[in-house]
């Protein structure tokens, strides 16, 4: 790894870890704070469902903190257990985001449809490519188009990080609409799970531009050795 692709690395890592550690915090301040309506992260994902008419999505319990994903192969809402049987404003507003994206799934959202078709994709190009960019920069005078393969493999994930935002921030769109139509938060709690959700959505903006900047860094080093 060439020092500006470390730097570059170091300081996002940085700034992830300082993004994760303030959602973390507010994650766990929102989650003292009982919402009035009692209503648990369960039965809030269960009432948004229902209410925008999906009756084939099954909402569950997984293991783990923060582990709270929807599959849309399985059509299932996984929520961690602090989310599924909590009744805070930060298991409402966790609960109805990940529920955003069976709504999205029932609207043929295109940015999640997108989403979907390229994970066999990236599945691939995260197992392969650490290995081919650290062989490509090895071999860079030898081989460079190992390093161009990296490249392209490296263009696929970050490709897929930021079509992951639009699917997040509408996920979150959706929501905290619904959150507040619906009366499942109430004046004082809606700013605090909009807060919640924000900063979730950050986390995924600082790992979509350390993608890029990622990126941006190898292909200067490849065009750099092709200039010499």
């Amino acid at each position: 790894m060439t020092p500006s692709i470390f730097y570059t690395s170091i300081a996002f890592v940085v700034l992830s870890m300082l993004v994760s550690f303030i959602f973390k915090s507010k994650f766990a301040r929102y989650s003292k704070i009982f919402l009035s309506r009692r209503l648990t992260g369960r039965e809030v994902a269960e009432k948004m469902l229902r209410e925008n008419n999906i009756y084939d999505v099954k909402v569950v319990s997984v293991n783990g903190l923060l582990s709270d994903h929807y599959n849309p192969q399985t059509k299932v809402v996984n929520l961690s257990a602090e989310v599924y049987e909590g009744s805070s404003i930060a298991a409402a507003a966790i609960a109805a985001h990940e529920c955003g994206h069976a709504v999205q799934h029932a609207d043929a959202y295109q940015w999640l449809n997108l989403r979907s078709r390229l994970v066999p994709a990236v599945q691939i190009s995260s197992s392969l490519v650490q290995w081919v960019l650290l062989g490509g920069i090895l071999m860079i005078n030898s081989f460079p188009q190992l390093l161009l393969a990296g490249i392209i493999l490296f263009a696929v994930t970050t490709l897929f990080s930021l079509i992951t935002l639009p699917v997040e921030f509408d996920a979150t769109r959706r929501a905290l609409a619904w959150l507040h139509t619906s009366n499942v938060t109430n004046d004082e709690e809606f700013p605090k799970a909009k807060n919640a959700l924000n900063w979730a959505a950050m986390t995924y903006v600082i790992g979509a531009l350390a993608s890029v900047a990622t990126l941006a860094q190898y292909i200067f080093l490849y065009q750099s050795r092709n200039r010499d």
